[in-house]
């Protein structure tokens, strides 16, 4: 009996070796393919993207502009922007869960990124959904509709709305889509442990425990970018009640983030620098019902308007918060002096 039960296991064990979709998953393997062989569907902007494709949507999102399919350079997407104005293209969050301003400056200070308005492309083929929370506000029920749970949709809206551009073209969309799929999330990213990857490979042999692996890997990361709006405080010259800046950090703020684009030769008209004269004209707007007011600009940012379409989106909350506006004005104070 003990060596036909021995037979019996030997043979369970070839047969299960055999079984498809057991890889041994380690740390370079990518996200979605881990999801899929564990039963999730595909992402209705899935695709197996070439690597042309991935070379052109490259040099779509970080130029604006590419050789099309009849050989001739296109016309850029924007004459204002690129998408890099507004967003990275590496992890700028070092918890991938938690959409957090306060933690982001100092880890993209330390990789050499931007501190900017829009969340970063990396793992955007990952998320469930774009354009969340308050965005409904500014862009309205009808075209949030679209590119709410639409990848290729909000691609488009990001075009035509928040860089004032022109519509693009289907396999323009296609290749920045390629381009997105060559940055999404891998094991790695996520943060497993060997102990982590040592239980996604052991639990996955048991096909019923494939829907709460897919819950858990998902829950390394957060599978969308909240966007919660808030307004200027009621009183300019207060400020935001009980807060106190801190000098070090607007510094930070001001560098990586408001002269990212208003530096000269920026995207801005608007130029800035660490001249005297700049903190004072900026400490001087600081109280006013102005755009040029630091609370207004960036809590409700600008609108384009005929004649000027060029426009600065605002901050939502989880991208720079009140105590980090109120760093801003405390360094913007300080350099006035």
């Amino acid at each position: 009996m003990l060596k036909a039960s021995l037979i019996l296991s030997l043979l369970g064990s070839i047969l299960f070796i055999a079984r498809p979709n057991l890889k041994e998953w380690t740390g370079n393997d990518s996200l979605q393919k881990v999801q899929a062989a564990l039963g999730e569907p595909l992402p209705p902007h899935y695709l197996v993207p070439t690597d042309d494709q991935v070379r052109i949507g490259k040099e779509l999102v970080l130029e604006g502009r590419t050789i099309g399919p009849d050989g001739q350079r296109t016309n850029f997407i924007s004459k204002y922007y690129a998408c890099t104005s507004c967003h990275n293209i590496e992890q700028e969050d070092p918890d991938l869960r938690v959409s957090d301003p306060e933690a982001r400056l100092p880890y993209v200070k330390a990789k050499g990124l931007p501190f900017l308005q829009g969340s970063t492309f990396k793992g955007i083929v990952n998320r469930k959904s774009w354009y969340n929370d308050d965005y409904v506000k500014k862009y309205g029920d009808e075209k949030i509709e679209r590119a709410h749970n639409d990848l290729r949709e909000a691609i488009q809206l990001c075009a035509v709305e928040c860089s004032q551009g022109r519509p693009m073209e289907d396999w323009e969309i296609e290749a920045v889509l390629a381009y997105y799929w060559s940055l999404e999330y891998t094991l790695d990213d996520l943060g497993l442990t060997a102990e982590d990857l040592a239980q996604l490979n052991q639990k996955q042999q048991n096909e019923a425990q494939h829907p709460a692996l897919r819950e858990w890997l998902r829950s390394f990361y957060n599978t969308k970018s909240p966007a919660h709006f808030f307004d200027a405080p009621p009183d300019k010259e207060q400020g935001y009640e009980g807060l106190i800046g801190r000098p070090a950090i607007g510094r930070d703020l001001y560098e990586l983030s408001c002269l990212h684009c208003h530096q000269a030769g920026g995207v801005s008209h608007y130029v800035l620098d660490n001249s005297e004269l700049s903190f004072r004209h900026l400490q001087r707007m600081i109280p006013k019902d102005s755009h040029f007011s630091l609370y207004q600009i960036i809590a409700y940012g600008t609108y384009a308007i005929p004649g000027h379409r060029p426009y600065m989106p605002h901050y939502p909350e989880e991208r720079m918060n009140q105590q980090q506006v109120e760093d801003l004005r405390a360094y913007i104070e300080q350099m006035a002096q």
